[in-house]
């Protein structure tokens, strides 16, 4: 029984002794209690970093910083003896302000006496100059320089991204770094390079006596962390390029993608309408940003990033990965020839077409709808009476070609698009062999690119690599480098290959060629250099037809892919193609050729389509009211508003659309 006793006893010991030992440890020889112990006489300042600037391929800084100021309140430093009036003189604020801004302060989550808290943003380096001689006499107020974004481009404000304030849900996912106040990528590069942009703050612990006042460094500045500057970035975007795309997207919804299909590098990623980013900083910043987001006239939609984030049925470009499937699951081959004659007719369903009975590189140059209607029927009857079976290979090979997936890469934002399974057409049909109903299900229009896939413009690009690389790619990627030296991030290294076997790429190329050289590209070709196309006119069931163009050149070794969207324009070699066609010209030959294009792209506007179709989308929802002349008119100075840049033309235009206001405020008072 003893015995008992005099282990446990000893097991006690045991565990007072590591118990006071650690305690020990803690406190004599780290700094984590002593710190915490003195938090009333010890406070933590925080030096805030500057971001890593960002720059285009070719070195040309895309943003940068600038210096802003604000001033920052702490309660528990607040005298009695405070002179509201005279710090409101100083600050050039009403008393009425003053106590609002206190009052709110109060009421946030986050706040605390002994926590300074953000009292005035966005203040300029004069406004700082005239208060920072007078503000030592308000102990409880402080000035705090917290680094500004600034952009020295005026377009790719979806691409670039902005910065804000930090939220509840920031400070939740990093408590470690973030604080209220902090400011933290929200949109764009700014956001999926956050940590790498952001820095590292500086910590300096000063030590305060009982009113609160600095009485120098604690333990001599020991404890103190240097500031660590954001790491700079490179982009694999040729503003030059962007710059162009984005003038071309000027009054018009879409994207323009470009890709170099040796090493998947994105050279442009255009997107209409654009932003300019300047409206992302200044004292008008949430003001601008509310309003970008509130924005839906003619379902403009400013801040959807059409290029990653909208999916579109591909059209007649889809024909190429159709032909490229049907080839790999046995069902055809380049020689086949499907029973074509003016049009695809199938089971009472009649479809206009283009070509007669050719095989597969004829049938690509003219877009035959008949031709891979029927190879895309032979998908689906691979496995006679399980048309499922045929549906889910063709989309397993579909997504060795990144479409219908995510594609895991370094944006912010995506779409996977949509590309049907068997089980997608089970449910629809409500029957396993669904096979009957290939023209109610739509399915039929699959291979044509048409009925249920949708593609990002940046999947159709990157697809397009996918094809003249016959049979891999590389993940597309905005980042090129990091501080100087290559984008470490694995997933840009490894080379994807799809599941259709080398050989079958041969003749999609050459009828890519084809398309170019005599099929419905032919008004494009190039004097200087060669191209590979795929036209695309996609039915939408809003209005006009969604213009769609690929390319890749120059045709025997390709550097450049471009994928275009243009909304609503009509045909794919009308509209899209001259955009694409324009930005591989100005990337191959480093001038523009043939500037009519260039001018044809940016003197169009589809706007009359848009708002077309949204006053009978209005109608339809019987949410339309009629407006007036002076209602109009100041509608479209808004709109003119948002593309032009020349100050003096700006100012006249607004003294014109307040002055319209202005009439239409007094006549109805009058009313």
């Amino acid at each position: 029984m003893k015995s008992q006793y005099l282990k446990i006893t000893i097991v006690l010991a045991l565990l007072a002794a590591i118990f006071i030992a650690r305690l020990a440890y803690l406190q004599l020889f780290t700094d984590r209690y002593a710190l915490n112990a003195a938090n009333t006489s010890i406070k933590t300042e925080y030096i805030i970093p500057q971001r890593g600037v960002i720059f285009d391929r070719n070195g040309k800084i895309m943003v940068g910083n600038q210096p802003s100021y604000e001033i920052s309140y702490t309660e528990a430093l607040m005298r009695p003896d405070f002179d509201t009036l005279d710090f409101c003189h100083l600050m050039k604020i009403s008393k009425t302000d003053f106590i609002n801004r206190i009052n709110a302060l109060k009421k946030e989550k986050y706040f605390s006496k002994l926590t300074p808290m953000t009292f005035l943003k966005n203040l300029s380096r004069e406004e700082i100059a005239r208060i920072q001689e007078i503000i030592f006499k308000y102990p409880a107020f402080n000035i705090v320089s917290r680094p500004q974004r600034q952009y020295e481009v005026s377009t790719s404000g979806n691409l670039l991204g902005y910065t804000n304030e930090v939220n509840d849900r920031d400070i939740k996912r990093d408590s470690l770094y973030y604080l209220p106040g902090d400011f933290i990528g929200k949109t764009g590069v700014e956001r999926s390079y956050e940590k790498e942009l952001r820095g590292v703050k500086g910590v300096q612990y000063i030590q305060k006596d009982i009113r609160l006042r600095n009485i120098g460094p604690y333990k001599n500045g020991t404890l103190d962390k240097d500031v660590i500057t954001g790491k700079d970035i490179t982009l694999t975007i040729d503003y030059d390029l962007q710059r162009m795309a984005e003038e071309m997207m000027v009054n018009k919804q879409g994207a323009i993608v470009a890709l170099d299909p040796t090493n998947g590098e994105i050279l442009v990623m255009a997107t209409g309408p654009d932003i300019d980013p300047n409206l992302f900083t200044g004292p008008e910043k949430t003001k601008n940003l509310y309003r970008l987001q509130m924005d839906t006239l003619y379902n403009n939609r400013p801040t959807f990033d059409r290029s990653v984030q909208a999916a579109y049925p591909p059209g007649s470009t889809f024909k190429l990965l159709t032909a490229a499937a049907a080839m790999q699951m046995g069902v055809m081959n380049e020689n086949t020839i499907f029973p074509c004659g003016g049009g695809f007719y199938y089971k009472g369903l009649r479809i206009k077409g283009h070509g007669g009975a050719d095989p597969l590189i004829p049938a690509i140059q003219v877009s035959s709808n008949c031709y891979f209607s029927h190879a895309f029927i032979a998908i689906m009857n691979k496995y006679p009476g399980n048309p499922t079976k045929g549906v889910d290979e063709w989309k397993k090979i579909m997504s060795s070609f990144g479409v219908g997936e995510f594609l895991n890469n370094d944006l912010a934002v995506g779409s996977k698009g949509r590309i049907p399974s068997g089980e997608f057409y089970e449910k629809r049909s409500g029957k396993k062999d669904w096979s009957s109903d290939y023209t109610m299900n739509g399915s039929i229009f699959n291979g044509m690119g048409q009925g249920d896939v949708l593609l990002t413009p940046m999947q159709m690009a990157n697809a397009t690599a996918a094809i003249v690389n016959k049979g891999w790619y590389y993940t597309p990627h905005i980042v090129k480098a990091i501080d100087g030296k290559p984008n470490p991030d694995p997933r840009f290294k490894v080379k994807h290959k799809t599941l259709v076997e080398p050989k079958y790429f041969e003749p999609i190329i050459k009828g890519m060629e084809k398309v170019v050289l005599a099929g419905t590209a032919r008004g494009l070709k190039s004097n200087d250099f060669t191209m590979l196309a795929k036209t695309g006119t996609a039915q939408v069931p809003q209005g006009k037809d969604n213009s769609i163009f690929i390319l890749a050149a120059p045709a025997e070794n390709p550097k450049i892919v471009v994928a275009a969207v243009m909304e609503h324009a009509g045909f794919g070699a009308t509209w899209a193609g001259p955009a694409a066609t324009v930005i591989a010209e100005r990337y191959l030959l480093g001038d523009l050729k043939r500037e009519h294009l260039y001018k044809k792209m940016t003197g169009a506007s589809f706007m009359p389509e848009y708002k077309r179709q949204w006053i009978v989308d209005l109608k339809r929802k019987g949410l339309y009211k009629e407006p007036n002349k002076d209602s109009l008119k100041i509608i479209e100075i808004e709109d003119s508003l948002k593309f032009i840049k020349n100050d003096a033309l700006r100012e006249r235009l607004t003294y014109r659309r307040d002055s319209i206001r202005y009439r239409l405020k007094t006549s109805t008072k009058k009313k």
